[in-house]
C-alpha cells in the first residue's frame, strides 16, 4: 500500500510531533517566611521570681493603682 519511502517519511512525521509535543515545564515555589509571633507580657508570677518578691500582686495588671 505504501511505499517505503512514504512509510519512512510517515515514520519521521510521528516521530517528530511525538517529541516536539513533550513540553517540560519547570515550576518554582515561592517560600513565603511568616512574622514571627508578637512578644506577649510576661506573667505575674514569673515577673515575681524574676524581681526576687514574694508576692506577685504589685505585678498583676488589676492590682496597679492607676497614676493621675
Amino acid at each position: 500500500m505504501f511505499t517505503y519511502l512514504t512509510r519512512t517519511l510517515l515514520t519521521l512525521t510521528v516521530v517528530t510531533l511525538v517529541l516536539t509535543s513533550c513540553v517540560v515545564e519547570k515550576r518554582t515555589t515561592v517560600v513565603q517566611q511568616s512574622k514571627p509571633a508578637p512578644a506577649k507580657p510576661m506573667p505575674p508570677g514569673q515577673a515575681k521570681k524574676a524581681a526576687g518578691s514574694q508576692s506577685a500582686k504589685s505585678f498583676a495588671p488589676g492590682q496597679q493603682k492607676k497614676k493621675h
